[in-house]
């Protein structure tokens, strides 16, 4: 992530957050994380160094003010809720793997500000099959 704000700020290019975008997620193995930072405009893609858009849709989310090591028992209760709504995740299950269409998990209260993980906020953001 210090690589991909490094490069931003390099360019000029405006933040407009710090989400990690999950591709899947598979709580048993090995996860292949996509991270990303919002922007006010789109910069070029550079090397390994990509731009995407966030795919529109009806999204599931919450806000968790509390140490990260707490999300798993906050997501566990988000899809239980899910069930008991009827909603369904824009999502597939490959090998255990959920491979979600978006998965967000942002981490807006700034570390170096905050350096306590036990007072941060975590937002979270579930998108829904249409």
């Amino acid at each position: 992530m210090v690589r991909v704000s490094g490069w931003l700020t390099g360019r000029g290019t405006e933040f407009g957050g710090a989400p990690f975008r999950f591709n899947t997620v598979d709580m048993e193995g090995e996860s292949a994380v996509e991270a990303g930072i919002p922007v006010v405009s789109m910069p070029e893609p550079e090397g390994d160094i990509g731009v995407a858009v966030l795919p529109r849709g009806r999204y599931v989310t919450v806000t968790h003010a509390g140490h990260p090591d707490q999300l798993f028992g906050v997501i566990t209760a988000v899809q239980e809720w899910a069930e008991r709504e009827g909603l369904e995740w824009d999502m597939t299950v490959v090998d255990g793997a959920e491979r979600r269409a978006c998965r967000l998990e942002s981490y807006p209260t700034d570390p170096r500000v905050e350096p306590d993980p036990s007072k941060w906020e975590i937002e979270l953001a579930f998108r829904l099959a249409d």
